[in-house]
């Protein structure tokens, strides 16, 4: 823990390295999913004759960049192979290597702060850790279960898939702190979506190509399968964008019904992302949108923190600020200080060192202690609930 502690800057700087890494790669390969999925959607049947009889099943016409481009897709294979023939598979690979590397870096080197939370699950670090890895493992293994058993019922699949991310939340919830819960569920998803690259879609590419390579005939139903792991990816890409950045949301992981919010809003997320692809198909469903919009205002307004300024302010008896500071001192301070105690720097530069600086951040103490419970992290300092209703009292008597 000490030598953690001496290079917690270095650690930062990992931390900053691998974020910028992991969003500039998931940029790309959601860029590239989002793309061929619309590609698909748009392709037309070739108007020249020649073209279906040279193998091309479909085509789109597409403008950018101050050019025209003329896109075909083949119903298996061209005849002859061309080269160079550019791969799309290093996108998804750098996005869940550099995923993992960030789960290492801020969750399990500092597993006692951002990963264990002893009021849910008093879990030894190791355990911890050793329980995040496993469920990447699991979530593919189960996904990629239930989709050779139901390759033919896409809804049943879906039902299942579903039904299992809700588990998986729920789980996470039971045993990680609240913010690294969603993260994990966040990860499983993001494997479920590099294994179907990883081992379904490249592996079937793959084939195609020594197929043509050999002199034999493709088999098409390679190419149905990794496309309809592409079709799984395409869906699954918001919820798992909204769960990498959870962290920055408080009022949701910090709820709770942490899990329940989680899957309703990623439900949205797949929901929305549904409406594009019909709308690429020239299918404008608009009242997909209008429910994915009236779900987020109702998890919005079932979620919204119900104040206890009224319930705490008429006839308490009044708490000097002593006291709050002593709490904020013993607990808060340890991390949001010129000087901490625990970390290399403030997070988020918040300190807590004057009484102007614990009375302007009043709002945040609100939030992530009082409301959510969210702070201190891990609660590793121990902060207790008298000492948080101290802090409610306080609030309301503002």
């Amino acid at each position: 823990m000490t030598l953690l502690a001496l290079g917690d800057y270095w650690w930062q700087w990992a931390d900053l390295v691998f974020r910028w890494l992991h969003v500039i790669a998931g940029i790309a390969w959601i860029g590239a999913s989002f793309y061929f999925i619309a590609l698909d959607n748009h392709l037309e049947p070739p108007d020249d004759p020649r073209d279906a009889r040279r193998g091309v099943a479909g085509e789109v016409w597409e403008l950018h960049g101050g050019g025209f481009y003329r896109v075909e897709k083949f119903r298996v294979a061209p005849e002859r192979l061309p080269d160079p023939l550019h791969w799309f598979k290093w996108e998804a690979y750098t996005t869940w290597l550099s995923g993992f590397a960030l789960l290492v870096v801020v969750f399990y080197v500092h597993a006692s702060t951002y990963l264990v939370d002893p009021s849910v699950r008093n879990l030894a670090t190791w355990e911890a850790i050793v329980v995040s890895v496993a469920g990447l493992a699991l979530a593919w293994l189960v996904y990629d279960g239930l989709c050779r058993t139901f390759p033919n019922d896409e809804g049943m699949l879906a039902v299942l898939v579903f039904a299992f991310i809700c588990v998986s939340a729920w789980g996470a919830g039971e045993l990680f702190a609240a913010q690294a819960s969603y993260i994990q569920v966040g990860a499983m998803i993001g494997t479920m979506m590099v294994g179907n690259v990883f081992f379904v879609i490249i592996p079937a590419q793959r084939e195609l190509v020594r197929a043509k390579k050999d002199g034999r005939p493709p088999d098409p139903s390679l190419g149905k399968r990794g496309k309809t792991r592409s079709v799984h990816n395409n869906y699954l890409t918001l919820p798992v964008v909204f769960a990498m950045l959870s962290g920055h949301f408080a009022f949701t992981y910090g709820h709770t019904h942490a899990w329940l919010v989680l899957v309703a809003l990623m439900a949205i997320g797949a929901l929305t992302r549904h409406y594009f692809n019909l709308r690429h198909k020239g299918l404008n469903v608009w009242p997909i949108l209008v429910v994915s919009a009236a779900g987020l205002l109702a998890v919005a307004l079932l979620i919204e923190p119900k104040t206890h300024h009224a319930s705490v302010g008429a006839g308490a008896v009044p708490v000097p600020f002593s006291q709050v500071q002593t709490i904020v001192q013993q607990r808060c301070a340890p991390c949001h200080s010129m000087s901490p105690q625990l970390v290399a720097s403030a997070p988020r530069g918040i300190e807590f060192d004057t009484r102007q600086e614990i009375e302007s951040k009043a709002s945040l103490i609100d939030q992530y202690a009082v409301q959510t419970h969210t702070m201190p992290l891990g609660n590793a300092t121990g902060m207790t609930q008298t000492e948080r209703d101290v802090l409610a009292r306080w609030l309301a008597q503002r």
